[in-house]
C-alpha cells in the first residue's frame, strides 16, 4: 500500500535504495502537473504523454544523483522543461521552422462581452507578440503566467538565478506591452 503521506525527500531516500513502490508514489505525486506543464509547452496531449514518461524514466536513471538535501519537485520539472523543449526543438527541426507558442488560447484576460472573431484577433496579436521574444523568455513567461511558478522555481527548473529570472520576465512583459499597446488604444 502507497505511503502518500512520506515527504518527498522520504520517498527519494527509499527510490535510491532500490524501492519501486516509493518510485510510483512519487510518480502518481508529480504526474498530472508535469503533464500540465509539457501540454503547455507541447500543445499535444500525445506528445505531452511521451515527454512525462521519458522524464519519469530520466529521472529514475538519475536519481542516485539526486542531491537529497534540494527539493524533488523543481529537479523534476527541470527534467519535463529540458524534455519538453527538446521534443520542440527537433519537432522545428523536423518541419523547418519554429513553432510559436500557443500561449494565446487562453481566453483569460478576455470579458466575456467580447465576440469570438475580437477574441480570434487578441489571441493572433499575441501569439506574433510572444514570437517577438526570445525562446527562453517565451517559456519564463508560460512558466510564470501561465503555469503559476514562483521566480524561485522557475530559476531552479532552469538552472539559473532568479533574479535572471525577473529581470528576464520583466523584459518580456515590457515587450508583450508594447506589442500589444495599439490593441488597447483600439478598445478605448
Amino acid at each position: 500500500m502507497a505511503q502518500t503521506d512520506e515527504s518527498d525527500a522520504e520517498l527519494v531516500a527509499r527510490v535510491q535504495r532500490g524501492d519501486n513502490q516509493a518510485f510510483d508514489d512519487l510518480a502518481r505525486r508529480y504526474a498530472k502537473r508535469a503533464f500540465a506543464v509539457a501540454n503547455r509547452l507541447l500543445q499535444n496531449g500525445a506528445d505531452s504523454e511521451d515527454v512525462v514518461q521519458e522524464s519519469f524514466i530520466a529521472a529514475v536513471r538519475a536519481i542516485d544523483s539526486f542531491d537529497s538535501d534540494r527539493p524533488f519537485g523543481p529537479w523534476f520539472m527541470r527534467i519535463v522543461v529540458n524534455k519538453s523543449l527538446t521534443a520542440i526543438r527537433s519537432r522545428a527541426a523536423e518541419s523547418g521552422h519554429v513553432r510559436g507558442s500557443a500561449l494565446m488560447e487562453s481566453d483569460a484576460v478576455v470579458s466575456s462581452s467580447e465576440s469570438v472573431g475580437e477574441r480570434a484577433e487578441i489571441r493572433e496579436r499575441f501569439a506574433a507578440a510572444l514570437q517577438l521574444l526570445p525562446e527562453r523568455q517565451q517559456l519564463i513567461v508560460q512558466l510564470a503566467d501561465v503555469e503559476g511558478f514562483t521566480g524561485a522555481e522557475i530559476a531552479e527548473q532552469l538552472a539559473i538565478p532568479s533574479g535572471t529570472v525577473r529581470w528576464l520576465l520583466h523584459q518580456a512583459r515590457a515587450t508583450l506591452r508594447e506589442a500589444l499597446a495599439p490593441l488597447r488604444r483600439e478598445g478605448e
